[in-house]
């Protein structure tokens, strides 16, 4: 690799890193309000389901790279405006055996920033349907009074977790296995209990 490219490249990923940290210290907080979505298609057509329902803690720092925590939101809360659509939701990923999606945030690395907005890949284990991959999920981090807004999307295969039962009535009908999963959350400043147990999962 050319020499000055890779100072360049250096130089800039060090000021994103420096630019990218927010204007005062991250503090404790828990999810307000929050939106998990995902875009899905389907033999019939395009469809996105959505749960209001999710719960989650972070524990704040000096900078964003010290920010950690958690969020989760029932299966069976997910809703696609088909009520058959969602009875077969439920039972692809076997909602009353694992009845929670949960994202385990571990680190974050922002990239970019500017005033009260930072890019950053949220880093963590994802587990659905009892299984638990690492995740990296690019987002935008707001600073708000009172609270931290996080925006982000990210790419799921479902075989990669396990979710079968995509297919009905001999293959004509059929959703496809890739989906695109969006994040929502608003934390407001607050206790948090950030590292208790919240269950078990099946790693992978």
């Amino acid at each position: 690799m050319n020499l000055g490219f890779l100072l360049a490249a250096l130089t800039m990923l060090g000021a994103g890193e420096l630019h990218a940290q927010m204007p005062r210290p991250i503090p404790n907080g828990v999810v307000r309000e929050g939106t998990l979505s995902f875009d899905g298609r389907a033999t019939t057509g395009a469809f996105t389901g959505t749960t209001r329902t999710v719960r989650g803690e972070m524990s704040g720092g000096r900078s964003l790279s010290e920010v950690r925590g958690w969020v989760d939101a029932p299966v069976s809360t997910l809703v696609t405006g088909n009520g058959h659509r969602d009875r077969d939701l439920n039972k692809s990923m076997q909602s009353e055996i694992y009845p929670t999606i949960r994202f385990e945030l571990t680190g974050v690395a922002p990239t970019a920033g500017e005033g009260d907005s930072a890019e950053v890949i949220l880093q963590g284990r994802l587990t659905i349907h009892g299984v638990t991959h690492e995740a990296s999920i690019p987002a935008t981090v707001i600073s708000q009074p009172g609270a931290i807004r996080v925006r982000g999307a990210t790419p799921l295969n479902l075989k990669d977790y396990r979710i079968g039962g995509l297919s009905k009535l001999a293959g004509m009908l059929k959703m496809d296995d890739k989906i695109l999963v969006h994040i929502d959350l608003t934390f407001a400043a607050g206790a948090t209990t950030v590292g208790s147990a919240m269950g078990t999962s099946e790693s992978h």
